[in-house]
């Protein structure tokens, strides 16, 4: 804590409230995110990550063993969170969620960059662990998709054959990222059209 001379506590200063062990590991997590986002994963340091989130080496290593370990959750957590939110609502058409859904996501990219750009990096990580943590995200985004799709009675009986379906979510998958990304770092594109452009895509995709 900081002090003025004479040992007085600063004006308006306060004691820091003592994180919770969840808390804690968010807030790493979170750190984590940030700088695997604007790093490759070989530039990043744990002892970086310490540094910022206040704490000591042997307080990050308790909560993750090594750096690999301490990706795969940043990963995991950032895969969890869009699982979550773009869940769909039972008995509600596919199409009449998409642009909601869709609007849902990329509020997700834009509030949580760091953390979309963070997920997405791993797929270029050395460590077998980590791109392994991605690719279990990417196919539970592949599973949820297309489970929502063959629930769908208006749509279940005109989708292409299961393999077909799963290489055209894939490959929407890939289009939704490399869009999202873009519209992140450079694009003029407003959210409204970028929304538009990846519902059309999707609809193409698996000939709706």
């Amino acid at each position: 804590m900081t002090r003025e001379r004479g040992g007085a506590t600063a004006p308006g200063e306060r004691t820091r409230r003592r994180l919770s062990t969840q808390e804690r590991r968010e807030q790493l997590l979170a750190v984590g995110a940030r700088l695997f986002a604007q790093a490759p994963y070989g530039d990043v340091w744990i002892e970086e990550v310490a540094e910022i989130a206040g704490v000591s080496r042997g307080l990050l290593y308790h909560y993750f063993p090594n750096k690999r370990d301490f990706f795969a959750a940043v990963v995991q957590r950032e895969s969890q969170r869009m699982l979550r939110l773009t869940a769909a609502v039972p008995g509600i058409p596919v199409r009449d969620q998409l642009g909601t859904g869709l609007d849902t996501f990329l509020e997700y990219v834009a509030t949580h960059a760091h953390g979309f750009r963070a997920f997405h990096r791993a797929e270029a990580a050395g460590d077998p662990a980590v791109r392994a943590a991605y690719q279990e995200g990417l196919a539970a985004h592949e599973e949820q998709i297309m489970a929502t799709l063959a629930a769908d009675p208006h749509i279940a009986d005109r989708l292409p054959a299961p393999d077909v379906l799963r290489l055209a979510v894939r490959g929407w998958l890939a289009f939704l990222v490399a869009v999202c990304l873009d519209w992140l770092d450079a694009s003029r594109l407003t959210r409204e059209q970028v929304r538009d452009l990846c519902a059309r895509a999707l609809v193409g995709a698996i000939g709706l």
